[in-house]
């Protein structure tokens, strides 16, 4: 029988984590107790909330959850608390490299403005660096909810700071709302700045979804990407391009796409070839961080060791670490399985 390895002390990226979302739950109560905000049931209970966004009504709540949460991040203080307890806790599930989601519009009312917003965004990923020893960059995450004029604000805003620690540029929400093409502009210009292009798709919609991210946004990853395991030909295209799917098993499942663990089609996706990169999503409220990710594929799905240590690989490859940091990840990797 083969020893089955602590998949915490395995070596890998974090490719799929949203800025707000990464908080930890105790934090949340402690900022909203500090600033009198009051927090529903389902964000105090102890118990992650119960969701379902598979309708409108649903995503709705999910978004409501999230908003109220991110009005308790007030100040530079908050900021760099939160990223750094969250690389705190990337550390402690073995990640070596974390780019984390962010949209700076949502902090920019209580931070002074987009581009203070972004800036102390930026340090505390710095000062959290440096003291976790975490690799850490940011993408910038245009709403698909707003204006594509405001995606390319903020695409701009990006390439700015590229030399600062921005590495990509996203589009998040509700996929199901609006269009990837009205957006190509904004991506456009990320792209054109050197930016990986990496919006949600394959989620909440189909297969589709992943094809419009691919043919309107040329997509470098993909956020998700998971319904592409209903479409073969899809499957190949992914695989014959090398694009990373950032697979989130606990969110897919806590937001109803799925109805259990072992629907999640990671092992179509991974003998179809399509790199994949394991992420949280949101642990504030699915209730999971990293290396929860990989107990599922291991609990679930049947993955091996060797087949974890293969997911771990493709999260570094997909990832935009340098290539001293991408050797020395796989390194490990491999000193893990031969443990």
């Amino acid at each position: 029988m083969e020893s089955v390895r602590d998949v915490r002390q395995l070596p890998k990226a974090h490719l799929h984590l949203h800025f707000t979302g990464s908080m930890r739950a105790a934090t949340l109560l402690e900022l909203a107790d500090k600033y009198g905000v009051h927090l529903p049931e389902a964000l105090r209970g102890g118990e992650p909330p119960q969701l379902r966004a598979t309708d409108e009504r649903g995503w709705f709540r999910f978004q409501r959850l999230y908003d109220i949460a991110r009005s308790c991040l007030r100040t530079p203080d908050d900021i760099h608390r939160l990223v750094r307890e969250t690389a705190q806790e990337d550390v402690a599930d073995g990640s070596g490299w974390l780019e984390i989601q962010v949209d700076p519009t949502s902090y920019a009312p209580r931070l002074g403005g987009l581009i203070p917003a972004l800036e102390i965004i930026l340090d505390a990923v710095h000062s959290a660096s440096r003291e976790t020893g975490l690799g850490i960059r940011v993408l910038v995450a245009a709403n698909r909810m707003k204006h594509p004029l405001d995606a390319r604000t903020l695409a701009r805003l990006a390439v700015r700071y590229a030399d600062r620690g921005v590495i990509g540029f996203g589009l998040s929400n509700d996929e199901r709302r609006g269009f990837a093409r009205d957006f190509d502009r904004a991506f456009a210009i990320a792209r054109d700045g050197g930016l990986l292009a990496a919006p949600h798709g394959g989620e909440l919609s189909g297969p589709s979804s992943v094809r419009d991210c691919l043919d309107d946004l040329h997509a470098g990853r993909v956020g998700h990407g998971v319904r592409a395991a209903e479409d073969p030909a899809l499957l190949r295209r992914l695989a014959e391009r090398g694009v990373t799917c950032e697979v989130c098993p606990a969110s897919n499942v806590a937001l109803g796409v799925y109805e259990k663990q072992e629907d999640v089609p990671l092992r179509t996706l991974f003998e179809a070839g399509v790199p994949m990169a394991l992420g949280a999503d949101d642990p504030l409220l699915f209730g999971s961080r990293l290396a929860a990710q990989y107990e599922i594929a291991r609990r679930a799905h049947g993955f091996t060791d060797a087949e974890l240590a293969e997911l771990a690989r493709q999260s570094v490859r997909g990832s935009r670490a340098p290539q001293a940091d991408q050797e020395r990840l796989l390194t490990g990797i491999d000193a893990w399985l031969a443990a």
